[in-house]
């Protein structure tokens, strides 16, 4: 009897994460290779993470709605692993809806969603106000509610988007968890609680609007894989980032690394055929925590000034000025190892031109003795004195270029000793904003 292949007949798909402590650079990325891509699924995060897009000179910055509504025809999938806040993904429709895209007939929500609720985002700044009076350090969050809906995911009590079709449900179960975060609220948070009725209305108005694109995400994904439909998970926030493998615990609130596409979409982690991971030509981090290569950006004339000048380095959620450093090759070895990384793709190398010198750690002094990857703890982390490798820059811009060969040698040469360094093959190359602007040595969708 012939033996019969399904694998053969099912899509390529593609896993894009941050290598960093994210804002890499993964939605234009993203963008880029939905060319490629019938579906773009995002498996984890919430309305924390920012992805800016520019299309033919034109800024568009997504929060929450997968990348690949800015393509005519791709469906849009927010699985299972993402926290959603309803009023935020129905403002976030209507200003894409503005703008002239179809969004309502490719969205498809998994009915697993946890719901972000606004006593979340009051128990979440509330927590952060208080670790600063009390002088224990803020962990950095955006204050959208994040980590609270999270933990409630996990001690089994959310709300989760399939219970807005049942109002009766929803009805009991949001006046029991209301009743445990205003406890909170008003005991150990010393602030005010929230009443009932306004949560409940606004979310069943809400409900409303929803219903028509919840879906079964991971059975819908599966199917049309299965029908020879390319598909592409897309990540939010970055490695670093990752609430088992980052620095915790100046982390987010969910696992950002590539094996959480397939728990968090649903489907299985052989369906994960190439993993792409994005890195800047150096290193960015918002918020508090451990970072060896950090450079001062206020000083006019530093290189730290320069990065964050040259790169618009501020957040896309929260508008917070980047902290900026050389690229750490040791860090990256982590995160090529934790993701299983097939490949990667190198952002904002056009920031680099001009410097007169650019440095790479290569590892780090820790305690007297030389460490070569990124320790697993932060307080190690935060006590690493970094060891550099330093190249000659470049003095032509390197902005637009789309083949390899045209960029500066001392360019190609520099970008040769990361791959290197980290063990993974740099498979694209970013030289600026927009689509065009790429440079492809092996495309992630060719088998």
């Amino acid at each position: 009897m012939a033996q019969v292949n399904p694998a053969a007949a099912r899509g390529r798909n593609v896993v894009v994460v941050g290598t960093q402590w994210g804002d890499e650079g993964k939605g234009k990325v993203v963008d880029w290779l939905t060319d490629h891509a019938q579906g773009v699924v995002r498996f984890q995060g919430g309305h924390n993470a920012g992805h800016t897009l520019v299309i033919k000179g034109i800024k568009t910055a997504l929060q929450l709605i997968p990348s690949g509504i800015m393509r005519d025809g791709v469906a849009c999938y927010i699985g299972n692993g993402v926290v959603v806040d309803p009023a935020h993904l129905l403002s976030e429709i209507e200003r894409l809806e503005k703008a002239g895209l179809e969004v309502r007939s490719r969205l498809f929500i998994s009915e697993s969603c946890p719901l972000i609720l606004p006593f979340h985002v009051e128990v979440d700044r509330a927590r952060e106000a208080l670790r600063e009076r009390s002088g224990s350090g803020k962990i950095g969050t955006t204050g959208k509610g994040i980590g609270p809906a999270y933990e409630d995911k996990v001690a089994r009590r959310a709300l989760r988007v399939q219970d807005l079709k049942h109002p009766q449900r929803f009805e009991k179960k949001l006046r029991e968890l209301l009743a445990l975060h205003n406890e909170a609220l008003v005991g150990h948070l010393k602030g005010q609680p929230l009443e009932f009725q306004p949560i409940f209305d606004q979310a069943m108005a809400l409900a409303e609007v929803l219903k028509p694109m919840m879906a079964d995400v991971g059975y819908r994904v599966h199917a049309a894989n299965a029908a020879g439909a390319n598909i592409l998970f897309e990540g939010a926030q970055g490695t670093l980032l990752d609430i088992d493998h980052g620095t915790y615990p100046y982390v987010t609130s969910s696992n950002c690394v590539a094996g959480n596409a397939a728990a968090g979409a649903g489907v299985g982690p052989d369906q994960l055929h190439y993993i792409l991971g994005i890195t800047k030509a150096y290193t960015t981090r918002v918020g508090s925590g451990p970072f060896p290569t950090e450079l001062p950006i206020d000083e006019e004339g530093t290189v730290g000034h320069h990065l964050s000048s040259v790169g618009q380095e501020r957040g896309t959620v929260t508008g917070r000025a980047r902290r900026c450093g050389w690229l750490d090759a040791a860090a990256l070895k982590r995160s090529v190892i934790i993701n299983g990384i097939s490949g990667l793709c190198i952002t904002k190398l056009d920031v680099l031109d001009g410097l007169k010198e650019i440095k790479v750690c290569t590892g780090y002094e820790l305690h007297g003795q030389r460490v070569d990857i990124l320790p697993l703890d932060a307080d190690d982390i935060a006590d690493c004195v970094p060891i550099y490798d330093t190249f000659p820059g470049w003095s032509e811009s390197t902005f637009g270029v789309t083949v390899w060969e045209k960029l500066p040698a001392n360019a190609r040469a520099y970008l040769e000793r990361v791959q290197a360094l980290i063990g993974a093959p740099i498979d694209m190359v970013s030289t600026g904003p927009d689509r065009e602007h790429t440079i492809v040595l092996r495309h992630p969708y060719q088998r």
